[in-house]
């Protein structure tokens, strides 16, 4: 029994070992392209690789003001359509609240009506009995600035995905700005450029003049005949990026997909990017409405099944040309597409003829999933309802001979910690401290593959989380060693006192990894940038660490007791 555990452990260790290699070769050699499994080296941050810092200030202010002017046109329609009397909906000259004026006895009904449909958003902050003035709730202020901000992000992740970043940093930097880190971009202008492109949003029918199928072997021989894909290099040597690849796409199936037409891709669910996973359209070329008709859009819940579902909707014209088109393809799909990538393709149902509309996203998956999709979606069509502009506060570049002067600290820190470290184990230990200063290496060694096979970003906060981790390794095996002394002086034999040394130290090391590890978990889920990337090496050093120093370790001295016949280990 013993000896079958040992073959297991040992199974284990190398099993361990060989994908470690797997997935750290890529790091060391340039491999060819498709016989590999595993391609993706670890990526460096932006302060080793160098590239762009930029920060934007997103006008939220003129954003608020303009949806207070919308929902005052609105007001003005909805009293209208109710035919409750009302004289005037108009702003106020700071461009902060509605001002309503209307007959005394229309006073009850405007207040009713406010109550039922406006009760979450507005609030009456000076009335008489002929007038009111509205304000924005403060919560929904708040939620209404989240939300700006949240589309000011999305838009921008469009943008750099289009210029081909690996791992970008874009993430919310206090109220009104906007932090971007595009590692590894030589040119800041190309990369603000698109940044700061307009975002367009089209509502297009989806073809139905030519099945599906067909329409990916086209793309399949169009790809295949022009030695081309997404991704994939392009004339200049640089990854195609996704309006060049649909650009070439529509050129090439020119005669073979219907005139009037052409193919738009949309990210798969369990695809990360485009070029994982694409499924493609085929789109009728005419934009049957645009994201400039659009009002609001905001997530709901179906009354029906508890759901979450997108609910949006359109100025007095936008909803005109939504019932007509509506009215006339029930049944079939119609795709939400921002800058030629589509975001959804749900199915009508029937004619909508209502300031609002919803987009139901199907049933079968976790509620989790679904309320992240109808987020998605939302803060997507918002970003053509709400074109917040963008001021471009700050700007740094970091050049890549800092970087490489970065790593080479790093690498040295690194070395002249594991030297230290080693030495004290060896000195004080003698043989058992050369036994973790061998499992210490194989430590980094893992933590490395985990990073690789992670796709992880290494900043130099990371390098520090891995140097930290050198020092923690050897933490279990102390703890482990003293106790297997402790033991021997009361004279157990070295295979007895190795054993309860294991055992008893065991609840004491994982009570520390574990405290350890929920700082890591807090510092990656709230952390951006940097702060995420010291978290991931301290949680994936914490791993390694218990492999390396309880399993590897244990293992060492099995083989020395089982397979050299040792009575006993200087200590």
């Amino acid at each position: 029994m013993i000896i079958e555990s040992f073959r297991i452990r040992a199974l284990i260790i190398v099993t361990v070992l060989v994908f470690g290699t797997l997935y750290l070769l890529p790091n060391f050699v340039e491999l060819p392209k498709g016989w590999w499994f595993h391609q993706q080296p670890i990526n460096y941050g932006l302060d080793i690789k160098g590239g762009a810092h930029l920060v934007y200030g997103v006008d939220v202010k003129s954003v608020i003001e303009e949806k207070i002017n919308r929902t005052s046109r609105s007001l003005a329609s909805e009293f209208k359509e109710r035919q409750i009397p009302v004289n005037s909906v108009k702003t106020s000259d700071d461009q902060k609240n509605i001002i309503l004026d209307f007959p005394a006895s229309s006073k009850d009904a405007v207040t009713s009506y406010l109550d039922d449909f406006h009760g979450t958003s507005l609030q009456v902050v000076e009335e008489t009995g002929t007038s009111m003035t509205l304000h924005f709730l403060d919560t929904y202020l708040e939620h209404l600035k989240g939300q700006i901000i949240q589309q000011a992000i999305e838009v921008i992740r469009n943008r750099v995905d289009e210029f081909g970043v690996s791992e970008p940093v874009i993430a919310a930097q206090g109220e009104s700005r906007v932090l971007v880190q595009l590692p590894g971009v030589d040119d800041p202008q190309q990369a603000k450029a698109l940044i700061n492109k307009t975002a367009r949003l089209e509502f297009r029918m989806v073809s139905t003049a030519m099945p599906g199928d067909q329409v990916q072997k086209l793309i399949a021989d169009a790809e295949k005949n022009g030695n081309y894909k997404l991704g994939g290099p392009s004339e200049d040597g640089a990854p195609m990026s996704y309006s060049a690849y649909i650009k070439r796409l529509n050129e090439d199936l020119k005669g073979k997909i219907p005139e009037g037409t052409e193919v738009a891709f949309e990210k798969a669910p369990s695809a990360v990017t485009l070029e994982a996973g694409k499924i493609p359209y085929l789109l009728n070329k005419d934009s049957d409405l645009t994201g400039d008709q659009l009002e609001d859009a905001y997530v709901s819940y179906s009354q029906d099944n508890g759901k979450p579902l997108v609910i949006f909707a359109f100025d007095p014209d936008g909803r005109r040309r939504f019932s007509e088109i509506t009215g006339e393809n029930v049944g079939k799909l119609m795709a939400i597409v921002l800058d030629d990538v589509v975001q959804s393709a749900p199915q009508i149902q029937g004619k909508i003829d209502s300031r609002t509309a919803q987009i139901t996203l199907g049933s079968g998956r976790r509620n989790d999933d679904l309320m992240k999709e109808a987020q998605f979606i939302a803060t997507t069509l918002r970003a053509g309802a709400l074109p917040a502009a963008l001021e471009q506060m700050e700007e740094r570049t970091v050049g890549p001979t800092l970087g490489a002067d970065s790593i080479q600290k790093g690498k040295v820190a690194g070395l002249v910690g594991l030297v230290i470290v080693a030495l004290f184990m060896v000195v004080w230990y003698k043989v058992s401290g050369l036994i973790a200063t061998i499992a210490l290496t194989a430590n980094v060694f893992c933590l490395l593959a985990i990073l690789s096979a992670l796709g992880a970003t290494l900043t130099l906060p990371g390098i520090a989380g891995i140097v930290l981790t050198l020092g923690m390794a050897v933490d279990a095996n102390v703890i482990i060693f003293e106790r297997i002394k402790e033991e021997m002086a009361k004279g157990s034999s070295w295979s007895g006192a190795m054993k309860d040394g294991y055992r008893h130290a065991f609840s004491a090391i994982m009570d520390s990894n574990v405290t350890t590890a929920m700082a890591g978990v807090i510092l990656f889920y709230f952390g951006s940038g940097p702060i995420r990337g010291f978290g991931v090496t301290l949680i994936a050093g914490i791993v390694t660490s218990l492999f390396t120093a309880i399993f590897v370790t244990r293992f060492i001295f099995d083989f020395m007791v089982l397979k050299l016949k040792t009575k006993s280990v200087s200590i």
